[in-house]
């Protein structure tokens, strides 16, 4: 194993860990070495994904919470230091979407959107880092979103709160680097998960999102994961502030 990639000893929570990236990511931290956390909203899920951490002979912490709730998020970081002892890794991955035109988002959507992508991205971030400083270091990593630089169409609260990510992310990274804490984000473009499975499945969506990517092809979650290693990894240190583009060159268009 790379050393500078080696997670040996070290112990990451990983939001919305239980699929798609977030299961990927889980899954390349524990081959790398570290004990992880998966932290979702479905408690089978996230114990089936803490099994295969298992098997992969590293310890896997299933936690079922929601990030939209301040009690469940101090909940994560409480059963965190009482079952690990420690936080060496923070993937602020929970995220959530919503399709529609602008003039007909309600307040309601609104605030759900904002509650996990930003608010409980902010407050996990507070709870590692309280951590995080006591231990003079740690790794951030903000998952936000090609849309977030990018304008498109029926996804503007989404849109939205992920460009706050990336200001987010530079902001606390300023703030917390004086401890030996590194805050950066991932902006995914099209990545092939179970949520857009059935638009996949139709090979005319499928083709016009292909024609959107200059590398003619989708994402797959290993190519998020793959760059969450690298920044959550002793290669990345640094860096810190940074939002790092993985959609196979969509924005540079």
């Amino acid at each position: 194993m790379d050393r500078l990639l080696d997670l040996s000893g070290k112990v990451a929570v990983v939001t919305g860990g239980s699929r798609g990236i977030g299961r990927q990511i889980v899954l390349d931290f524990a081959e790398h070495g570290a004990d992880v956390v998966i932290v979702g909203r479905n408690k089978t899920k996230c114990d089936e994904v803490a099994q295969e951490v298992n098997q992969m002979g590293q310890k896997g912490v299933p936690i079922s919470a929601d990030v939209a709730k301040q009690e469940d998020i101090e909940s994560i970081f409480n059963l965190c230091t009482d079952v690990c002892g420690k936080v060496d890794i923070l993937v602020n991955n929970a995220g959530t979407n919503s399709t529609n035109k602008a003039i007909n988002v309600t307040e309601a959507e609104w605030d759900y959107i904002f509650d996990v992508n930003l608010k409980g991205l902010f407050f996990s971030s507070q709870q590692a880092a309280k951590i995080m400083i006591s231990q003079k270091s740690g790794k951030i990593i903000n998952i936000s979103s090609a849309g977030g630089s990018r304008a498109y169409r029926n996804i503007a609260p989404y849109a939205a709160s992920k460009a706050a990510v990336i200001h987010l992310t530079r902001s606390l990274s300023n703030e917390w680097a004086r401890y030996n804490i590194h805050v950066n984000s991932i902006a995914p473009g099209l990545i092939s998960t179970d949520i857009n499975k059935d638009d996949i499945a139709d090979p005319e969506v499928l083709d016009r999102m292909i024609k959107m990517i200059p590398q003619r092809r989708l994402g797959h979650p290993k190519d998020i994961a793959s760059m969450a290693l690298y920044l959550a990894a002793d290669a990345s240190n640094y860096i810190t502030g940074q939002t790092l583009f993985v959609d196979g060159g969509k924005t540079v268009e």
